[in-house]
């Protein structure tokens, strides 16, 4: 990862993150004793995921097992996909030309845009329901459609 991941410190400064896999400590002991090793060698090494933050303040240096870091990886992406399905704090209104995937039409029923299509003046809009139901609408290019939530550009 770069500086460029959106990571800021609390003043809003950019955190430079550094992934790295080789970092090693030795295996823990299991339940019933010493971890097995092989007659003359030492306890095999873990493999550990290390995690380096940089900001201005001071570096931060962490590391962690792989399961914990796919728990990890889990919860930002459920954090992420939360964020994003969140209600905005207001309804956004956009031309039906400027609609794309992952719209989400404000209204009583969850309506999700899945495909919109430009033929000259008029836009086609296919709509996805919350059961999952689609269909498709056509528009003036530049009628008004009020959004629940936008996705990011480029999703």
């Amino acid at each position: 990862m770069s500086s460029g991941t959106g990571i800021t410190d609390a003043d809003g400064r950019p955190v430079p993150i550094t992934v790295t896999v080789d970092e090693h400590v030795p295996a823990p002991a299991t339940a019933g004793g010493p971890a097995p090793t092989a007659p003359d060698a030492g306890p095999a090494p873990a493999p550990r995921i290390g995690i380096r933050l940089t900001p201005p303040a001071g570096e931060l240096v962490w590391s962690c097992t792989p399961e914990a870091a796919r728990e990890l990886a889990a919860e930002l992406l459920r954090a992420a996909e939360e964020a994003e399905s969140a209600p905005a704090g207001r309804p956004v209104t956009v031309e039906a030309g400027e609609l794309r995937r992952g719209d989400v039409r404000d209204g009583d029923r969850a309506m999700t845009v899945e495909s919109a299509r430009t033929d000259g003046s008029t836009v086609h809009v296919t709509w996805k329901s919350g059961a999952g139901r689609s269909w498709t609408q056509a528009y003036a290019a530049d009628t008004a459609i009020t959004l629940k939530r936008r996705l990011p550009e480029g999703r």
